[in-house]
């Protein structure tokens, strides 16, 4: 005789998270926290998968923090004192090199850096015995249905989900951007980033450099010991032959791009290459789900933006969530979404173009820009008041710095 098969899952919750990356799990932990029922629903996380690392400035430090995280990464946490920027440019006017240190605005430093694979033990460890949390090792599927009360969403295995609010941090591919109906902007550079770690014979000191180069940056960020993280912009053809050179050729490279600052290079980890892009998604939240991370907005990987603005998303979300909740207001509706897309677009915004204007600063042809970019940098090596507004406006946006960024 057959067994009846079970009838599919039925889950209702306040939010549900779709994505169970960084972004995601901080999302779920910041949302079950709050006090909210939360379902966070995706793949299976393998932290040994991710071999990147992740620089993050103060405020995101301090949000982790306040998650109760604080212990469970300071193994892993590797402090930035100090940011150099080299001109490698090879122009007849050669910028001078700057070094930008934190305790010109009385901090200890600037942020962190950690290795992805620290980050998302701690993540997923700190999910899994959050209360009121639930994780779904599942992906979902399309055809999202809400009204003015609730969505509904399934899943790719079988079941449903039912939340007032669906939180997308499902990647520059969302499923969830899509289901809401908002459309992207992308614009593709004529680059690509190689992203890799290496060992080198002489202490970082907690420095983090880039190198000005015409085909895109190249930046080093401290890790544990005398080892770094390195992502290198190039041509998309010069990406392709560095990947196929073997370690050895890899690192006779590397070491003459270095130019000795970090002494010669010892040992190279494992490498992956990307194509960069740029992608702003029209509106961050509609039809009860909201936009975070590379969901709502990718940005090349310069400055250090990319994972920081996904935090600052996910603390002025979870802030109008809570605000809404106290006022009896619906959590998902289109004021919440309203209010969270006015308060994130400025800075959005802001950095994109930042990064945006640097990037092409270097790979224009257009000498005059170059002149400019040159002369600015001449300005922030002379202007110590000036200095000290461009470090503060790049750990964070001026204004209103939500609750769970502060220390």
């Amino acid at each position: 005789m057959m067994r009846p098969m079970a009838a599919p899952s039925t889950y209702d919750c306040d939010i549900l998270v779709v994505g169970t990356g960084p972004a995601g799990l901080v999302a779920a932990l910041a949302m079950a926290r709050a006090g909210f029922a939360t379902i966070a629903a995706g793949p299976p996380v393998v932290p040994e998968r991710d071999t990147r690392t992740t620089a993050l400035f103060t405020g995101s430090v301090a949000l982790l923090k306040n998650l109760g995280l604080g212990a469970r990464l300071a193994p892993a946490m590797v402090p930035m004192t100090g940011l150099r920027l080299i001109d490698d440019t090879g122009g007849l006017w050669r910028a001078p090199e700057i070094l930008f240190r934190a305790e010109e605005l009385g901090l200890e430093q600037f942020g962190i850096n950690i290795d992805n694979a620290a980050l998302n033990r701690a993540l997923l460890a700190a999910a899994r015995e959050q209360a009121g949390l639930r994780l779904i090792e599942d992906t979902v599927a399309s055809d999202f249905q809400s009204d003015d009360k609730a969505i509904s969403v399934r899943l790719a295995a079988g079941g449903t989900i039912s939340a007032r609010l669906v939180v997308g941090a499902d990647g520059r591919g969302s499923l969830c951007r899509r289901e809401a109906g908002i459309g992207i902007e992308t614009s593709p550079y004529p680059q690509s980033a190689i992203a890799t770690r290496f060992r080198h014979t002489r202490a970082h000191e907690g420095i983090s450099s880039e190198f000005h180069r015409p085909p895109g940056p190249l930046t080093t960020v401290p890790l544990l010991g005398k080892e770094s993280s390195l992502v290198w912009v190039e041509t998309p053809e010069e990406a392709r032959r560095l990947m196929a050179l073997n370690d050895a050729a890899f690192i006779e490279t590397l070491d003459e791009r270095l130019q000795g600052l970090l002494g010669a290079v010892s040992a190279i980890g494992p490498r992956a290459s990307f194509p960069l892009v740029r992608m702003t998604a029209s509106r961050l939240g509609a039809r009860r789900v909201a936009l975070i991370g590379e969901a709502a907005h990718v940005i090349p990987p310069i400055g250090a933006q990319g994972l920081n603005l996904g935090l600052r998303d996910i603390a002025t979300l979870a802030e109008l969530a809570t605000q809404s909740r106290r006022l009896g207001a619906d959590i998902g509706g289109p004021a919440v979404l309203n209010a969270y897309d006015t308060e994130r677009r400025s800075d959005i915004a802001t950095r994109s173009a930042m990064v945006d204007t640097l990037n092409r600063s270097l790979i224009s042809d257009f000498l005059p820009l170059h002149l400019v970019r040159g002369a600015g940098l001449h300005v922030l090596n002379t202007l110590p008041w000036l200095r000290r507004l461009v470090m503060r406006e790049g750990l964070h946006p001026s204004g209103r710095v939500p609750e769970l960024m502060r220390s």
